[in-house]
């Protein structure tokens, strides 16, 4: 699996796992890349720094020890406030909130039937409609190879509270 941080024309920045990079250059000219902000499709690849290693075994000079990252205060502590996510972190945190809500209130859940069911309509066995459900990686992974369009809805830390 690769990641790429990929770009909107809207300014949205997200990120995005693929197979390969053919694999996402096969998804983005079908237009199946779409922005979680404004849902368009012109979705492209943003630049990436590299990751480089500091040194490899057994080289000469090894590379210094990363430095020890402070210990946070805790939450007010000094009288000043914590601020966990950005205004628009939290704005982008809500517009997904409200799709998958859409998406639960305007589809039916078919459970663990969703892989055999999204197959099906994709192979026009049956009628489309709009279902969600649920999905092993293995199984999510054999739809996308067979070119069935699907979606996962998003999950948010708060969720399981």
């Amino acid at each position: 699996m690769i990641r790429y941080d990929l770009t909107c024309g809207c300014g949205a920045r997200f990120d995005g796992w693929f197979r390969s990079s053919a694999d996402f250059d096969a998804q983005q000219a079908r237009g199946l890349l779409s922005c979680p902000a404004c849902g368009g499709s012109a979705v492209t690849k943003a630049l990436m720094a590299p990751a480089i290693a500091a040194g490899r075994k057994g080289a000469e000079t090894e590379a210094e020890p990363p430095a020890p990252s402070p210990t946070p205060s805790p939450a007010g502590a000094s009288g000043e406030s914590v601020e966990l996510a950005s205004e628009g972190d939290r704005e982008l945190r809500a517009r997904l909130k409200a799709l998958r809500d859409h998406v639960t209130r305007t589809s039916e859940n078919v459970g663990d039937r969703f892989p055999d069911l999204a197959r099906r309509m994709h192979a026009e066995e049956i009628e489309r409609r709009s279902i969600y459900g649920r999905a092993t990686p293995d199984e999510a992974r054999a739809l996308a190879e067979d070119g069935v369009a699907f979606h996962p809805l998003p999950a948010f830390p708060d969720d399981a509270n």
